[in-house]
């Protein structure tokens, strides 16, 4: 069997992982087929629904970190995307994960014969660099230290103060790293993905605990009649609660932008049935991204992430007084 290239793409909380992937689908060859395999820290996967658009191979490991999740279900979804014999296969870990478990596990006697494992790319909000918030996070520092690439995105949002901070701070890090880049709106060059992997260790082992969901969820679905589930996880210090709801539930689409605006979080991310059609909200410090959606038939999932347990109840009676039978 032919080894398949494979890269991981990682980066913190809001970083631009999906819109990344999403721009690197929209650009590949046309007679290649690529797979995708996405590890969530909350439960609803909202962005396996996002990227399955795109006409990749999805498969989704929802509910924990990396350090967690590198067991079976990590390989059940590995095995099901190369018995699909992809072209390309790329690794999206959580924003909260460390991907050094699922690098060695991309270079263990198990894959090696069927994974030819290349660059492990990081993007970086630069604007995160002058928060200790982010730079005294032992993931976050992980991340860029084990990438072989770390390219700053948002750049068009960005100061010249951030982004002289951005290539100061990675500059320091040793091993040098093969690219240094910019970009906006997550365009990584193709060419990035076949740079060759570099050799390091992590420079801090990677400590958190966990809630009631230790263990990772393949999925679930919604009992007849049942209008919504929720789902909460915890670990590393931040919280998540998702909701699902049924397919026949459908929100207005201004109070739901209202809804996801005013949201004091550190990652809000949605797949939406609105009246309008099914869209994809994505919110970084309370800004609002929508992309619409080619969907039909598909539940919407509303995911919320941040350092301290909100107001869930209150939250999900909001989006039930929102929600609309078609």
């Amino acid at each position: 069997m032919k080894r398949i290239p494979t890269n991981i793409i990682t980066g913190f909380l809001g970083a631009g992982k999906t819109t990344s992937i999403l721009s690197l689908l929209a650009r590949k060859p046309e007679n290649e087929k690529w797979a995708i395999l996405i590890n969530e820290f909350g439960n609803v996967g909202v962005d396996g629904a996002i990227l399955d658009q795109q006409g990749a191979i999805v498969k989704e490991v929802p509910g924990g970190c990396m350090c967690c999740v590198a067991g079976l279900p990590m390989s059940v979804g590995i095995n099901a995307l190369l018995a699909q014999k992809p072209d390309r296969l790329i690794l999206e870990p959580t924003g909260l994960g460390h991907p050094k478990e699922m690098i060695n596990k991309m270079i263990s006697d198990t894959y090696s014969n069927y994974i030819d494992l290349k660059a492990t790319i990081t993007l970086v909000d630069p604007r995160h660099v002058s928060d200790p918030l982010y730079t005294d996070n032992h993931n976050f520092q992980d991340q860029i230290s084990l990438a072989d690439i770390v390219v700053a995105n948002k750049i068009d949002e960005c100061s010249d103060y951030d982004l002289l901070a951005f290539e100061e701070y990675v500059g320091q890090i040793e091993p040098k790293k093969a690219v240094i880049g910019q970009v906006s709106q997550g365009e990584l060059e193709l060419p990035w993905l076949d740079h060759e992997r570099i050799e390091r260790q992590s420079e801090h082992s990677h400590h958190h605990h966990h809630g009631e969901d230790d263990a990772p969820l393949p999925g679930f679905e919604l009992a007849p009649g049942q209008l919504f589930v929720r789902k909460e996880n915890s670990g590393q210090g931040y919280h998540s609660c998702g909701w699902f709801f049924a397919v026949e539930q459908q929100f207005d689409f201004s109070n739901m932008f209202s809804l996801l605006s005013n949201i004091n979080a550190q990652r809000v991310k949605a797949v939406v049935n609105t009246e309008q059609g099914y869209y994809a909200f994505n919110v970084v410090n309370q800004v609002v991204t929508v992309n619409e959606l080619s969907l039909e038939g598909f539940e919407s999932r509303i995911e919320v992430i941040d350092k301290d347990k909100l107001p869930w109840d209150e939250l999900e009676e909001i989006l039930c007084s929102l929600a609309t039978k078609k």
